[in-house]
């Protein structure tokens, strides 16, 4: 199981939804933003570099791709605000573990530097049903190195 995260500073999102309680059409997609935008602040707080987030080509996307010094980690982001899994990285199956693979290698191709050691990460966010902005509520996971 992965090591628990602190929380990094709250990052400022248009509310979920209005006074009136009804949820907006996007509340999948600020759920998701709200996820990466706290793996990519505490990723730098660890003193990782960020070297693209949402890098996407016609296969798929990778969510942040990071230098931890010399190895380069490709991170997936899962962000759950639902009771559906207790962490969100049961999500992450061997066949998304195999795409993230692919395009680590399509991105690599694209770049000039040779990485000698390449790691894939899951940092996992589990957010409050009611209210995944309130972060204080939130559940968070650092997996290092996920393998099928």
């Amino acid at each position: 199981m992965g090591e628990q995260i602190a929380r990094p500073e709250p990052v400022q999102h248009e509310p979920a939804w209005p006074t009136g309680g009804r949820p907006k059409p996007d509340r999948r997609r600020l759920v998701g933003q709200i996820g990466e935008d706290l793996a990519a602040q505490y990723v730098e707080k660890l003193g990782w570099q960020i070297l693209a987030r949402n890098w996407r080509t016609r296969n798929g996307e990778l969510d942040l791709i990071g230098a931890d010094g010399s190895t380069l980690v490709i991170v997936e982001v899962k962000t759950r605000a639902s009771r559906t899994y207790s962490d969100p990285l049961a999500a992450v199956t061997p066949e998304k573990l195999r795409r993230m693979r692919l395009l680590a290698r399509q991105w690599l191709a694209q770049q000039e530097r040779f990485w000698e050691v390449i790691r894939f990460d899951v940092v996992s966010i589990q957010l409050d049903v009611s209210d995944p902005e309130d972060l204080a509520r939130a559940t968070w996971w650092h997996h290092v190195g996920v393998e099928e």
